[in-house]
């Protein structure tokens, strides 16, 4: 049994460890049975699952139907640039409110692209904005600010 496909091999391992991690994590619940779910049944079920999908992922790197691929470096200046752009939104928004907040975190988020362009970025924050305002404020009615408070006193 040769590895030909080390990127399914990996991202096998990361399906099935984030598995095992939800199905430990669900035990301190109540599981209950399938006709009488508890709160930890959903999680231990999708735990599973997801630990039995990594796992045969995993197993099809080593088919020889398997292409070869090698993994490819990790991109981390945009992948830091997209988690600070969520953790960004997340301390914002109950101080900027939500306009100002998914503006910021778009911008962020955009800077992390090759293809950035100002152009397509301000289309996507208007578009973005616009939908989660009709969405949240409008659509599920939810109470989080809108705009930042030295706007609304």
């Amino acid at each position: 049994m040769q590895l030909k496909n080390h990127r399914d091999l990996w991202s096998g391992v990361m399906f099935a460890i984030i598995g095992i991690i939800f199905m430990i994590l669900s035990k301190q619940y109540a599981i209950g049975t399938s006709a009488k779910m508890g709160p930890g049944y959903f999680p231990m079920v999708l735990g599973g699952l997801l630990t039995l999908i990594g796992l045969l992922i995993a197993a099809g790197a080593f088919a020889k139907s398997a292409h070869n691929l090698k993994l490819s470096p990790v991109g981390w200046r945009e992948l830091s640039l997209i988690l600070v752009s969520v953790a960004a939104f997340a301390f914002l928004l109950g101080k900027l409110g939500m306009v100002l907040s998914v503006t910021v975190m778009i911008l962020i988020a955009a800077v992390a692209s090759h293809e950035f362009k100002l152009k397509d970025t301000l289309i996507s924050i208007v578009v973005l904005v616009l939908l989660a305002y009709l969405m949240f404020v409008k659509g599920l009615e939810l109470q989080f600010p809108v705009w930042p408070k030295f706007l609304t006193n």
